[in-house]
């Protein structure tokens, strides 16, 4: 399997953290070697790796592999008794000249098309003059919490610079006008309205980032999910109002739920508002509820434009947005439905959708019931 590299260089054990890095612990330096002695590994070099929380090869100057651990294999490093990718290889040579510990970065790329990659930290340890180990670590998880990191960032930046730039724009536009109350009247209501966009994302920002510190699921009182949902609605019906969208909502007689209240009508407000949202005027939205395996399920259904499959396995990611000129006109945050899917699962629950285009979508809480009292 050929690997990528990613990141290489020398570890610096004189760095100034006062961690040194794990490619720097001090492995026992073995014997001298001579040209025609036989290679071998002794026991307690052995026991020292096998100790470390790492899978580790054995490596000599010629690239032939001595000894490796059990976990070692499913890198495929040494299908073939000999280390064979190229970066690897420097890494050895470099540590074996140098006699300094080095590591390197590499993704190994599924062994079928459309598999996921993995990233594994590769450190080599100089243990003589022609031998080598290799510590190995599977790093993917982090690489990809790492890239969400950036990704976050990023697309917190682009949301945060349109409604500012435009309150700036418009301050400068309100600065202008000092002569005309009409139009000054006019940028400050649009001042006004960014300023409430800006307040909804940092609301909502706040909100995703509590819920994914949260470790453990929400323990709480049974709550009657009929007591939720009339609280959800009554929060949105002034927009459905708005857009002539009426209500329709079931029987939620008996059904309770257990956890936080205040975090589960957020989740239904948060799909009431997008159905309102990707909803034509003069249509209705309907909330029903059911018993199911031991599950509530909240239902809401619309009428609306629906969602094609690519964009159906995708709207749960934090601003994503099937339709951004729809958003940006509504002042949609791109984080509803984030915030949606992270209270489901701190619940012990999640939210499922079903949708077509042009037929509408029907967006599903399925929470653990708690017994009716």
């Amino acid at each position: 399997m050929r690997g990528a590299p990613i990141v290489k260089g020398a570890c610096n054990p004189s760095s100034a953290n006062p961690d040194p890095p794990t490619c720097c612990i001090a492995l026992p330096r073995l014997e001298r070697m001579t040209v025609d002695a036989a290679p071998s590994v002794d026991s307690s070099t052995r026991a020292i790796l096998d100790a470390l929380p790492y899978a580790w090869l054995i490596v000599l100057d010629d690239f032939r592999i001595l000894d490796l651990s059990e976990g070692a294999r499913a890198f495929n490093l040494a299908s073939t008794g000999t280390l064979g990718d190229r970066g690897v290889r420097r890494l050895v040579t470099n540590a074996i000249r140098t006699q300094k510990p080095h590591e390197l970065d590499l993704e190994l790329r599924g062994a079928v098309p459309g598999a996921a990659s993995r990233f594994i930290r590769v450190r080599s340890c100089p243990l003589n003059e022609r031998m080598c180990a290799l510590l190995i670590e599977d790093v993917s998880h982090a690489m990809r919490v790492d890239a969400m990191r950036r990704d976050f960032i990023v697309n917190v930046s682009h949301e945060l610079k349109t409604p500012v730039g435009a309150l700036l724009l418009l301050a400068e536009a309100v600065k202008s006008a000092s002569d005309d109350v009409i139009s000054q009247q006019r940028f400050v209501n649009r001042m006004r309205t960014e300023a409430e966009r800006l307040s909804r994302l940092v609301n909502d920002l706040s909100d995703l980032s509590r819920l994914q510190s949260d470790a453990y699921p929400v323990h709480g009182n049974a709550i009657p999910v009929s007591r939720i949902v009339a609280e959800a609605v009554d929060s949105v019906r002034l927009i459905a109002q708005r857009r002539e969208i009426t209500f329709i909502v079931g029987n939620f007689d008996r059904l309770q739920v257990q956890g936080n209240e205040e975090q589960l009508v957020t989740a239904l407000r948060n799909l009431l508002t997008n159905a309102i949202a990707y909803s034509a005027e003069n249509t209705r939205v309907s909330v029903s509820g059911r018993l199911s395996a031991g599950f509530v399920e909240i239902s809401v259904t619309d009428q609306g434009i629906g969602i094609s499959e690519s964009d159906r396995e995708r709207i749960f990611e934090r601003f994503y947005r099937v339709d951004p000129a729809r958003s940006r006109a509504t002042g949609g945050t791109g984080l509803g439905l984030s915030i949606v899917k992270h209270i489901c699962a701190s619940h012990g629950g999640e939210c499922v959708v079903w949708s077509e285009p042009g037929e509408g979508s029907t967006f599903t809480l399925r929470l653990p019931a708690a017994s009716a009292s």
